[in-house]
């Protein structure tokens, strides 16, 4: 681990595991999932299973990731797991493949299969919902079946996922970053909404919007200007204003996460209090237990 708050620290902290720690809260697959679940009953049955599968995976892959390094130190001349597989990216893979049984790496890669099927499945039909019912049918006029719009949308999402992975197929990919980016864009976009519309009576549809709003602007400006990774590979703070960030010193190590996610919350919180509150006929059908 690095020094505490040195530049690795706050990368590795802010971006890797905060990102992904938190941002999986507000996964929107996930969450169409939960609103597909028939009753609370069915809830509190995934509660005790969910959490201990949350703490295996999480512990699991915080400490064989550590100990790679140990274990490559031992065992392959004395180099470092970065040095052995010559990659960040095949760490793992190169990990299994030279520590575990053969038997093991046939598991594994199912076990990842099954994983990867499953999360494409939901995120699919999440963003064919999106693409069919929230964009297309808020445009047209023309009155469609709701189900022939969202498959249409489910087939352009998919043929768009497939060019985009063919055409970012020679370029240098780190899983690792792409997903905690994802995963910090949606807990600053959707979390304080997503928490705010389960358990507080008094958010409003403005304060859910504006909160979106905020997150969104935040983490895009934070991400293309001042964040030294991405800052820095896209160029267009450079092309702007003559550098690679609009700031200096250790900030531009802080994810956008920590700076998006609290100015989201509050602005949740501000907007809400000052603008209507809905029907209380339909509050309490929305929180009827």
């Amino acid at each position: 681990m690095p020094q505490f708050l040195s530049k690795g620290w706050l990368f590795v902290i802010t971006t890797i595991t905060m990102g992904v720690g938190i941002g999986v809260l507000a996964q929107p697959q996930l969450i169409v999932r939960f609103m597909t679940v028939k009753s609370k009953q069915e809830l509190n049955r995934a509660v005790l299973i969910g959490s201990i599968f949350i703490l295996a995976m999480t512990g699991i892959i915080f400490i064989v990731g550590a100990l790679s390094n140990a274990w490559y130190f031992e065992f392959n001349e004395g180099k470092n797991a970065l040095q052995s597989a010559g990659s960040v990216g095949k760490v793992i893979p190169h990990f299994i493949n030279t520590a575990m049984p053969k038997w093991f790496a046939f598991i594994f890669l199912f076990a990842l299969i099954s994983a990867a099927m499953s999360t494409l499945s939901s995120q699919f039909h999440t963003m064919g919902t999106a693409v069919g019912r929230d964009f297309f049918e808020q445009i047209t006029t023309k009155d469609y079946d709701s189900v022939t719009v969202t498959r249409l949308g489910v087939v352009i999402m998919i043929i768009f996922s497939v060019s985009l992975a063919y055409a970012f197929d020679d370029e240098p990919a780190i899983i690792a970053r792409s997903t905690a980016i994802f995963f910090a864009l949606c807990a600053s976009i959707f979390l304080p909404s997503f928490i705010g519309g389960l358990f507080f009576r008094s958010i409003t549809k403005a304060g859910a919007i504006s909160s979106m709003l905020v997150g969104l602007v935040v983490s895009s400006f934070w991400l293309l200007f001042v964040h030294f990774k991405e800052a820095k590979s896209l160029g267009l703070a450079k092309a702007i204003f003559g550098k690679d960030s609009l700031l200096s010193g250790d900030i531009i190590f802080v994810d956008a996460l920590i700076i998006a996610l609290p100015l989201s919350i509050i602005t949740a919180i501000v907007v809400s209090l000052m603008t209507k509150k809905m029907n209380k006929k339909h509050l309490d059908r929305c929180f009827n237990d």
